[in-house]
């Protein structure tokens, strides 16, 4: 099977592009705008533009079954565009659609779209899990961007007959993870006392591993087609939950000194890091039961043993 494949320079697209090739199934075909060293052996590389509106797919997109669609202008804590909204939605939904049209055209039988929770929203009350058909409240430019994105496929699907498919993960992790993950290895490889000793929140997160798996599922299960699908471990955790196991991973264990966490935002509050303060102390988890009923899937990768690579990839780079 022909299968195209966006983002592939990028955390999860690179990973998915990984697994695609090692299982030797498919056809894997990658659009890229410059020269990429460490492409996968066997990997049709074409060239065009970026995510934009006006981008040609139509020889990238000749002879292919399937699209997974990861790439996306991504969400970022200091943005410093005069109209975040309008950048998000010009590569985000219009990019987005525009491929997604020139799939139909080409017969595309299945547009694979990764979304976010942030769709969903930003947080939940604890033990009160977002559903994947609960009503959409996106808080900022790149969730309404997806949450707009996903309108469109979906409409389009009713106008051409191409079959959608809408994932929604949770804060993805992993080897070579980024941003506040990677803080957080770093802090306890190097032994700082961390004030998250008494965070009792729930966050569902979603091990890079298992994220692939159930996007290459998609792929092909029948019971897919026109479904949106919320993504996590099936393991919800606190963040000194997360810490202490994140230790143990490195061989580091955490020094958690019991702050409250009410202390903890307020303190947050008056330096201007509320938003941080909420991902470390608010709660998000996800209901992944339609997931695992209509589609027969489990995550296949315990938490622990993501962690425990999460770790050893980390380690191995400190160590370069």
């Amino acid at each position: 099977m022909r299968i195209f494949l966006t983002g592939t320079t990028g955390f999860v697209g690179n990973a998915l592009l990984q697994q695609i090739t090692a299982e030797g199934h498919y056809d894997p075909v990658v659009a890229i705008r410059r020269q990429v060293v460490g492409l996968p052996y066997g990997v049709q590389v074409m060239r065009v533009g970026g995510l934009q509106p006006e981008t040609q797919w139509s020889k990238v997109l000749e002879g292919c079954e399937v699209v997974v669609h990861s790439a996306a202008r991504v969400h970022v804590m200091h943005d410093t565009s005069s109209d975040p909204l309008a950048e998000f939605r010009m590569i985000n939904v219009e990019g987005t659609l525009s491929l997604a049209r020139q799939a139909a055209a080409a017969s595309v039988r299945r547009f694979i779209f990764i979304s976010s929770i942030k769709v969903n929203g930003e947080g939940t009350p604890v033990n009160m899990p977002y559903l994947a058909g609960a009503q959409a409240a996106p808080a900022d430019s790149y969730g309404i961007s997806k949450m707009e994105a996903e309108h469109g496929l979906r409409a389009l699907a009713g106008e051409t007959g191409m079959e959608v498919v809408i994932i929604r993960p949770t804060l993805v992790y992993g080897p070579g993870v980024k941003a506040n993950f990677l803080n957080m290895m770093r802090w306890l490889h190097k032994g700082v006392p961390l004030p998250f000793g008494a965070i009792h929140n729930r966050r569902s997160l979603v091990a890079l591993d298992n994220l692939v798996d159930l996007i290459v599922t998609c792929v092909e299960h029948p019971a897919a087609a026109n479904q949106t699908f919320l993504v996590g471990d099936g393991e919800d955790l606190s963040t000194t939950e997360l810490l202490r196991r994140m230790g143990v991973a490195l061989g580091k264990p955490a020094r958690l000194l019991p702050v409250p966490s009410r202390l903890l935002e307020v303190g947050a509050k008056l330096l201007g890091k509320q938003a941080l303060a909420h991902r470390l102390c608010g709660s998000l988890q996800v209901d992944i039961s339609k997931t695992r009923e209509l589609l027969n899937w489990t995550p296949p990768v315990s938490v622990d043993e993501a962690l425990r690579k999460t770790a050893k990839h980390f380690l191995e780079q400190q160590n370069k």
